[in-house]
């Protein structure tokens, strides 16, 4: 792979992650001039790494503005959760029938993990397992296509999802659900393992009120 290939996929990684921490919240420009003085490259990997990241969804990029991190309606991000709810289902009914043991062994260490970070009352800490465990999910389904498709959604909704984790005990209430999962998922109980999966990730009710609290003081910080 070229070096300068690899440089921008670092970068790409790098901005995601910047995004998904919150440092670059939706409608932040992002200059490229700025960001090639901050990590200090050429104007290029930035720029092949901002269009990676609009290919993704996770930038948009504007005439005579650049690139800007891109803003998500709240209509529109629950329909994005919606989905992900049921990619989320259909990987978690897959993998009650197909996960090895080895598999469930990892699963459940990484869960082990995420109870760490939960005492702790860390949910940046808590949200980096929280997405090591859906991803042995993901892979637990043995459907490569589907993995593929629910990792890609759960970047594009990374930014939400970690402000969903400081919402009050939303942390603990996590917790909880991924209890419930692992349980069903080693007792090999595919329909329910699918509900559970499913009822992890909607957002409804209390908490799609929380959640458009939440981008009401991310805009405000915008």
């Amino acid at each position: 792979m070229p070096v300068t290939k690899r440089r921008s996929e670092s970068l790409r990684d790098t901005l995601e992650e910047c995004i998904a921490v919150g440092e670059f919240v939706p409608g932040h420009h992002l200059d490229e001039t700025e960001l090639a003085t901050r990590f200090g490259v050429s104007r290029t990997p930035i720029r092949e790494a901002l269009i990676q990241l609009a290919s993704e969804g996770l930038v948009e990029i504007r005439p005579r503005r650049g690139a800007v991190v891109a803003e998500i309606g709240p209509a529109r991000l629950v329909e994005m959760f919606e989905v992900m709810a049921e990619l989320e289902a259909m990987c978690a009914r897959l993998a009650a029938r197909r996960m090895s043991d080895t598999e469930h062994a990892a699963l459940t260490a990484a869960h082990l993990a995420c109870e760490d970070s939960c005492q702790a009352r860390d949910p940046d800490a808590y949200y980096l397992r929280n997405e090591h465990f859906h991803s042995l999910i993901y892979a637990g389904s043995h459907n490569q296509f589907l993995a593929e498709e629910a990792q890609r959604l759960h970047r594009r909704l990374r930014p939400y999802r970690r402000l969903q984790l400081r919402v009050r005990d939303r942390v603990a209430t996590s917790f909880g659900e991924h209890e419930a999962i692992v349980a069903a998922l080693r007792a090999g109980e595919a329909d329910r393992s699918a509900r559970l999966a499913r009822d992890h990730v909607l957002v409804q009710g209390q908490r799609f009120a929380d959640l458009i609290a939440s981008l009401s003081l991310l805009q405000e910080t915008a």
